[in-house]
């Protein structure tokens, strides 16, 4: 009826009219038909991209449960931080579970774990020190967990939390940091900043503002300006980020976001996505993957998406604890991510005042809110992602690519736990920067303008678990990994096992001149082999006859040399092939200087067997992997065996000296306490630095050096040392001070340290010297008897 109508009306009219009707009639049907059509694909897209985003999870990794301890050398601040890595929530009274409050000495907490969940425990610390006078030095803030209560049950020594969540890996090969949270964790005034910012009309339009797009076109149409205006709901920019991205990305590239059919089309196609996904989500759900997804500006080398990781990186909380102040700075990243607090604080600040003063025209907050807000000052993490612990988050990527390919493809659940200690990974970082900036200030005097790295690995000895590791000065500067793929010269940390290739031939052979009480020539000589004459030296002095102890703890070269001569060099070579670790040597003599290459990583998996009773135990850094389809476990490798445990032993206590008096004395000075043994190194030209010391339940390995390859000029001890000392100091706080298992058949006596024999009762300097038993001297001291 509409039809013939139409026909009747037209009849009579130019020819050229009923042409631009029906062709108009025409492009309508076509349009119309094309709109159907681009709905109900982008409604299946839209269906299939939130179904993915609803089931999706990425694979996370977790840290090692976080352990309290009574004398454990944490302030209230270090413990706030340990509960903003485990997502607890800071409230004014904790009263469920994953919450904590702040007071003067105490923090009250209510943890998760089964069987504390939901009490109260609160953690109590020293009263802070005195207001000082004006112009006086800020006195060091109190340290030291003074005691553990759980209310009901009374007091306990330690108390276990949960495992903090490190990262979550990115399996599409992009460098990203991200965690998603759910939108009800977001605190309210987080989500408003956003709105208040970017789209007041969030919670009343159906995807786009009409109202806002004529202003844009009539301004991109008429105005002056040469790039496009616009107005982008937050659906519109969600739809952009999930649906168009590669084409955004393209414009951006090409240099065309401006007057182009291109840009006009995508922009047409983004309004139309919009509409349909109005249709398909609810506006919580829309908010919820926008605040999660949001790109939030570079952090080194990682893109940051989303307010809750930005929370983490900005400003080291979880994002349930941002203050008003942050959460309006986060919000005003999100138009121009390159003006982070980062890159440009004083824009950042000024953004972040924009928010506010939006959040306060808006009302979600009052004036004299957003007055006090405004003069908070900026205070951001500057090393967030070294917190993170991201060199050893890449090394268990890598592992776990090689023991479980595949795994982290898998659509459900992947949750991979493993044996980093958050809390010595912040000792381990502080200990890191503060040595660093004390080499940084010697080669400053030398006038070198270089920068040296440094790396440090620890480990637990009895278990193989890696417990810390720092690859580098900054994550963000470089992603090498020094701690695992730095390959260079151990030097003297090499020495203890030419004298445990001694000791095993004195054991195998029944000897007793081969023991810690021997006497080594310490004085210049030189050596042939190979054609070529090698002339070593020591560091600094020549000492003459020289026990075997004394020359491992002052480090003696050539008395080291000699000893590898008497018990040939091949034997050396031999026991290191057993060890298995690194480059095999040659039986020249300079493999006694430790001539050849391993990494820190290397080092701390040789040193293990002075802990384990002459075996070496692999390192491991993936305790198990959780998923839907059931738990995997990495497979331990066996045990290798080296030497023998009381041989082992002797080495050890030899390397006691080390610490009491010998080139690592200076941590006996610096207060590091606990029983303990180890080794400085310093390789040929002062090229590299090391330090390996241990407890019995705790292996370190430092190194400092050049990536270059060029000589620091520094030895272990000025260099190394101090990074290790400051390090279990931390480490060890409120741990009891354990002593090294002796094995049987190892006897004592107590020898005089010039001769190696017997002591007398005048002899000034003696030590409680160990044997295997039946190798004792049996002729006492000639130098002091009168």
């Amino acid at each position: 009826m509409t039809a013939r109508r139409l026909r009747r009306g037209l009849a009579g009219r130019p020819p050229w009219l009923r042409a631009l009707v029906y062709t108009a009639g025409v492009l309508a049907l076509i349009g119309a038909a094309t709109l159907i059509y681009s709905s109900i694909v982008f409604s299946r897209l839209i269906d299939a991209r939130l179904h993915g985003e609803r089931e999706r999870t990425l694979p996370r990794v977790y840290a090692r449960p976080v352990e309290l301890r009574v004398g454990q050398s944490f302030s209230v601040q270090d413990l706030v931080g340990r509960l903003n890595d485990l997502g607890y929530a800071q409230r004014a009274r904790p009263e469920t579970p994953g919450e904590f409050a702040i007071g003067r000495t105490v923090v009250v907490l209510t943890p998760r774990r089964d069987g504390l969940a939901g009490r109260e425990v609160r953690v109590s610390f020293p009263l802070p020190p005195p207001v000082r006078r004006a112009g006086a030095p800020a006195p060091p803030l109190p340290r030291g967990i003074q005691a553990i209560e759980v209310v009901g049950r009374g007091h306990v020594d330690s108390l276990q939390l949960d495992s903090p969540l490190l990262t979550a890996l990115m399996t599409s090969g992009g460098r990203e940091k991200r965690r998603s949270v759910p939108l009800a964790t977001i605190p309210t005034y987080m989500q408003q900043a956003v709105l208040a910012i970017e789209d007041q009309g969030f919670y009343s339009h159906p995807g786009i503002n009409p109202v806002r797009i004529v202003a844009a076109l009539l301004t991109n149409v008429f105005g002056r300006n040469p790039h496009v205006v616009g107005y982008s709901t937050i659906t519109q920019q969600l739809a952009r980020m999930f649906f168009l991205a590669d084409e955004f990305n393209t414009e951006l590239q090409s240099g065309a976001r401006g007057r182009t059919w291109t840009s006009y089309a995508r922009k047409a196609r983004e309004a139309l996505m919009s509409l349909v996904l109005e249709r398909r989500a609810s506006k919580d759900e829309i908010l919820e993957l926008y605040l999660n997804d949001i790109y939030l500006g570079q952090r080194g080398s990682f893109a940051i998406h989303g307010v809750a990781e930005a929370a983490r990186l900005f400003f080291g909380k979880d994002v349930a604890n941002v203050s008003l102040s942050e959460a309006a700075l986060i919000a005003g990243v999100i138009q121009n991510p390159s003006r982070s607090p980062f890159a440009s604080p004083e824009r950042a600040l000024e953004r972040r005042n924009v928010v506010l003063r939006a959040m306060a025209d808006e009302g979600y907050i009052s004036e004299d809110a957003a007055e006090r807000a405004m003069r908070e000052p900026l205070q951001v993490v500057a090393r967030a992602v070294d917190n993170e612990a991201p060199y050893f988050v890449d090394m268990v990527s890598e592992r776990m690519a090689e023991a479980f390919p595949g795994v982290t493809a898998q659509t459900g659940r992947v949750d991979v736990f493993t044996t980093l200690d958050l809390n010595l990974q912040r000792a381990a970082l502080d200990a890191v920067r503060a040595g660093l900036a004390s080499v940084d200030q010697l080669l400053s005097r030398r006038r070198r303008p270089q920068r040296a790295q440094a790396a440090l690995i620890a480990v637990d000895p009895r278990t193989g678990e890696i417990l810390a590791m720092v690859g580098g000065r900054s994550y963000n500067q470089s992603q090498y990994n020094r701690a695992i793929a730095a390959r260079r010269q151990p030097g003297s940390v090499f020495k203890p096992f030419v004298y445990l290739a001694a000791l095993e031939r004195g054991a195998e052979e029944g000897r007793i001149d081969l023991t810690p009480a021997a006497l080594t020539l310490d004085e210049p000589a030189s050596f042939t082999f190979d054609d070529q004459v090698w002339e070593p030296r020591n560091y600094d002095a020549y000492d003459g006859e020289i026990t075997w102890r004394r020359a491992l703890a002052m480090s003696r070269n050539l008395g080291t040399i000699h000893v590898g001569e008497t018990i040939g060099f091949d034997r050396v070579a031999a026991l290191w092939r057993r060890v298995g670790v690194g480059t095999p040597p040659r039986a020249f003599p300079s493999i006694t200087l430790g001539v050849f290459e391993l990494t820190p990583l290397e080092v701390a998996q040789a040193y293990t067997l002075f802990l384990n009773g002459g075996r070496v135990r692999p390192l491991r850094a993936i305790r198990q992997i959780e998923t839907d389809e059931g738990d995997l476990r990495p497979t331990d490798p066996p045990l290798k065996t080296v030497a023998r445990p009381d041989t082992t032993f002797l080495v050890t206590n030899m390397m006691r000296s080390v610490m009491d008096e010998g080139t690592g004395a200076g941590a006996r000075a610096a207060g590091f306490t606990l029983a303990a043994a180890g080794k400085t190194g310093t390789t040929n030209d002062l090229r590299d630095a090391w330090f390996v010391g241990f407890t019995p339940e705790l292996l370190t390995v430092v190194w400092v050096g050049f990536d270059d390859n060029q000589p620091i000029g520094l030895s272990g001890s000025r260099a190394a040392l101090p990074v290790w000392t400051a390090f279990m100091k931390d480490a060890l706080a409120g741990r009891p001070n354990l002593p090294f298992e002796v094995p049987e058949g190892v006897s004592f006596a107590e020898i005089d340290r010039d001769t190696g024999r017997l002591a007398l009762p005048g002899c000034p300097r003696t030590y409680h010297e160990s044997f295997i038993a039946g190798t004792e001297p049996v002729e006492y001291c000639e130098l002091h008897r009168w």
